[in-house]
């Protein structure tokens, strides 16, 4: 079994990035906290992890987010500093669905070998996953256009 609790909130042009153009940040610039919990049956234990958000993007009924690993058990060591990608459909209580990278996706390096998928901001696989305790709120906003005199 696993749980996710969200608490994001954008934050437009926050986060300025070191590339060309990247100087005001990006409209969908985010904060807030992604705590994950999952019940591993083979060690009978829960590993927990906690993620810290830098990107996110709404549509009505949906949000796609990512967040980087700031804390974790040891058996999620592995995930310490690394970007995790989510997708959440509120379709009202009892249709919510959830989307994460790490059980979805993988990537191929130029030598063919597949390892873990490299996650850039704000993606994510679709909400793949039924909820079945819980009800997630997506509260849509546009994306905010870029500040005056930039």
């Amino acid at each position: 079994m696993r749980s996710f609790a969200f608490d994001a909130r954008s934050a437009p042009y926050s986060r300025p990035i070191p590339l060309p153009g990247g100087e005001q940040g990006s409209p969908a610039d985010a904060t807030g906290t992604v705590r994950v919990a999952h019940w591993l049956a083979t060690d009978n234990i829960t590993v927990r992890f906690e993620a810290a958000v830098d990107c996110m993007i709404t549509s009505p009924g949906h949000a796609t987010l990512t967040a980087i690993v700031t804390r974790a058990d040891e058996k999620a060591g592995d995930f310490l500093g690394k970007r995790v990608g989510f997708s959440v459909q509120d379709g009202g209580r009892g249709r919510d669905r959830v989307g994460f990278t790490w059980s979805a996706s993988a990537d191929q390096n130029e030598a063919g070998q597949w390892g873990p998928a490299r996650v850039g901001t704000c993606l994510a696989p679709a909400a793949f996953a039924t909820v079945t305790r819980g009800d997630y709120t997506v509260r849509h906003a546009e994306l905010t256009a870029p500040p005056a005199g930039r």
